[in-house]
């Protein structure tokens, strides 16, 4: 049974990357499909490729980065299917390089995307969610938002700003008695997805992803299952969740190891690159696929990862066999 038929679903950045693969997973259920993304023709492509498989689906060329255009894609929405079901805020942009080294207006620009642009998309969406009592609400965080990484900064910053935003709205609605809208914050490690493709570049080298490097499909089943039943939040990789107890437990060392493995991944690389404003201040023509073709170049070096994630793995089942420990110990006490 297609657990998603007629539901309908908004999805921001479906050009490429997760949001491609969303619609391609969400359009083979028969969800009602409104994408939307800077590249309209790239989109318009996307819709007709999800009609074969069943699905309605509009295109909405759509800047997130202003206000009035992600307005403009819920009327659209509403106007084409009558109501919004779950809203996915996608979209995303990054600059790398030392900090003062990328020009302030790209930091701004990723602001505006990331952190802004998920905000307009939140906003647009409750207040549909709440004229209907209910739907939900998926917003593309990052590991980035719990553990930060040097040489992205502004990215960094948007994405923890997105995990505060999604606690402060749960808050919100859980003591204003919306019990049917939810909030769910995916956060991903590192995915085999063109925006590293499309990055703004200011390292003097070529960007790439840190390893290990997952597939994306894992971060497109984590969304579907979200949709269905959604979950405060998502961490997607297994780097990510031990990382997660790690940070809890011991943030010092989180901070040297992700300074490290960052520095080495991107500042250390032989081949050079020229400085590029990436696709931030317009659409890339290339990088329309869900993958990047990451994975295998960096096998080799995701195997060298062992060396970190396994004693980061055994550190953190250290902590929670302590923590069961003190669970009992505390159960004893009480009986």
């Amino acid at each position: 049974m297609k657990k998603l038929r007629n539901r309908v679903i908004v999805v921001t950045g479906a050009s490429s990357g997760f949001g491609r693969g969303i619609a391609e997973k969400f359009a083979s259920e028969g969800a009602d499909l409104v994408l939307a993304a800077r590249r309209g023709a790239v989109l318009e492509k996307l819709a007709i490729q999800c009609r074969r498989r069943g699905a309605r689906a509009l295109a909405v060329p759509t800047d997130v980065s202003q206000r009035g255009e992600v307005e403009a894609l819920k009327e659209d929405a509403v106007r084409a299917f009558g109501r919004i079901d779950v809203w996915i805020n996608n979209a995303g942009v990054a600059t790398y390089g030392e900090f003062s080294d990328s020009p302030m207006e790209e930091h701004e620009q990723v602001i505006r995307t990331n952190l802004l642009g998920t905000m307009y998309g939140s906003d647009a969406a409750l207040q549909q969610f709440r004229e209907q009592k209910q739907g939900v609400l998926i917003d593309v965080a990052s590991f980035a938002g719990i553990a930060a990484f040097p040489f992205g900064a502004s990215y960094t910053a948007s994405k923890h700003g997105i995990r505060g935003l999604d606690v402060a709205l749960r808050q919100e609605l859980e003591v204003s008695g919306h019990k049917n809208i939810r909030v769910c914050t995916i956060s991903p490690t590192s995915m085999d997805t063109p925006f590293f493709e499309h990055a703004a570049n200011h390292t003097g080298r070529p960007v790439r992803p840190m390893p290990p490097v997952y597939d994306p499909k894992l971060v497109i089943q984590a969304i579907y299952k979200a949709a269905l039943k959604a979950k405060a939040e998502i961490v997607v990789g297994r780097r990510g969740k031990i990382g997660k107890i790690v940070k809890r437990m011991a943030p010092r060392l989180m901070e040297k190891q992700m300074a490290r493995r960052a520095h080495k991944a991107m500042m250390q690389q032989r081949e050079r690159a020229s400085d590029s404003p990436g696709n931030l201040f317009s659409p890339s023509a290339s990088g329309e696929g869900v993958r990047g073709g990451w994975r295998r170049s960096l096998l080799k070096q995701s195997a060298g990862t062992a060396a970190v994630v396994v004693p980061l793995a055994a550190a953190a089942l250290i902590w929670i066999r302590s923590k069961q420990s003190i669970s009992g110990l505390r159960g004893e006490r009480a009986a």
